[in-house]
């Protein structure tokens, strides 16, 4: 497609710029960051100047650092792949304190704030970071239908490319791209083989709850290193954790975390399934849907809402606990069925946690009420309907 998709985000941008000096735009590479940043940059009644790090000639522009940038004190600085040069955020920190009117850098970044910084200098109070996700449904809706996005995932070269072969093919580029060259570029020191392997033990276990000991038993690796090598991979976005709720100290409830591969498209490379249809009739089916609905919720929600799941010792659990503070504000219980029904114990935890609003989330049934307090309803119509009252 020729035409470029708007992102929601760019709107999120617009109004950072207007109170925050720095504005920091993370998330995975090849997820749009470069594409928001040009296109904010159009609209941008400010004088600006963009700097891409991957380019030698860029890069070269701040062998002296201070001297390049007091140049452009005025201007808008837009700083790609800052996370081949650290060492600007204590100079930045200095700059912006010399003068802290708005939109003076937009940083974009491929890893989380505490990755991007390796350094004891940070930009608190003075910079406002924003995650941009992969493509979420609503962005693509009458472009690309359910099925395309659930199985070829958000990233927009394997979503919209021409073929279901030639995004596999980007899909596999870019696993591949990430064991061997960007996760050593922040650090870890792993060998790319045993990252690709635990990449994809923790597809095989996605919507499970994540047990590092028995996980590096399979691996012959620590626990401790699991562990490090799992948080390399939440940092740059690939993989989530998914937290229990116990707000009830008294309740005995699960206290390990859920692990989610956050692109089902990559989800899906790695476990190797070759098209929808597979996906279809594989074991994977109901935990790929249930991840790929947590992260359209994600990227559509109210910053103050927080998710959770929810899980007694006696096997009961909900998916999904939206959370609003320490109170229980909905639940949601992610179905892949057309015909969704509550089971004993949904309605257990429904009547533990106490929420009056409780939704069961399917690809395509219709909107009804399962029982007085239970709604199914399909994800495109919790998204557009539901999710914004909570």
């Amino acid at each position: 497609m020729d035409k470029i998709i708007p992102r929601y985000a760019l709107q999120t941008l617009k109004e950072l710029s207007k109170s925050f000096p720095t504005i920091g735009i993370i998330g995975p590479r090849q997820v749009g960051k470069t594409t928001l940043a040009k296109e904010f940059q159009k609209d941008l009644e400010l004088e600006s100047i963009y700097l891409d790090l991957e380019l030698i000639a860029d890069l070269n522009k701040l062998t002296e650092p201070e001297l390049f940038l007091t140049q452009h004190m005025d201007k808008c600085v837009i700083i790609d792949e800052i996370q081949l040069k650290p060492d600007l955020f204590p100079l930045l920190r200095a700059l912006i304190d010399q003068n802290r009117r708005p939109c003076r850098y937009i940083i974009l970044g491929s890893a989380s704030p505490q990755l991007l910084r390796q350094s004891s200098e940070s930009l608190a109070g003075r910079i406002a970071y924003m995650e941009l996700q992969p493509f979420t449904y609503p962005e693509i809706a009458g472009k690309k239908d359910l099925e395309t996005h659930h199985f070829l995932g958000g990233f927009p070269d394997a979503l919209l490319s021409s073929s279901v072969e030639s995004s596999k093919a980007w899909l596999e580029n870019f696993i591949r791209t990430y064991c061997e060259r960007d996760l050593p570029l922040y650090g870890l020191s792993a060998n790319p083989t045993v990252i690709r392997r635990l990449w994809e033990m923790l597809a095989w276990i996605n919507g499970n709850l994540l047990i590092l000991n028995s996980l590096g038993k399979s691996m012959g690796l620590s626990y401790h290193t699991v562990g490090r090598y799992i948080d390399y991979l939440e940092n740059t976005f690939l993989i989530s954790r998914l937290q229990p709720y116990h707000y009830n100290v008294k309740k005995r409830l699960v206290k390990t975390p859920k692990v989610y591969i956050r692109d089902t498209g990559i989800l899906h490379r790695l476990l190797r399934l070759s098209d929808y249809d597979q996906l279809l009739g594989h074991i994977a089916l109901g935990a790929s849907w249930e991840s790929f609905v947590i992260e359209q919720i994600k990227g559509n929600k109210h910053p103050d809402l927080d998710l959770h799941f929810y899980r007694t010792h006696n096997g009961a659990e909900v998916d999904i606990v939206f959370v609003r503070g320490l109170k229980p504000a909905a639940t949601a219980e992610i179905k892949f069925t057309s015909s969704p029904s509550a089971d004993k114990g949904l309605i257990f935890c429904i009547d533990n946690l106490k929420t009056s609003a409780n939704f069961i989330i399917t690809p395509h049934s219709d909107n009804y009420p399962v029982k007085e307090n239970i709604r199914a309803c399909s994800l495109e119509v919790f998204l557009d309907k539901y999710l914004g009252g909570i």
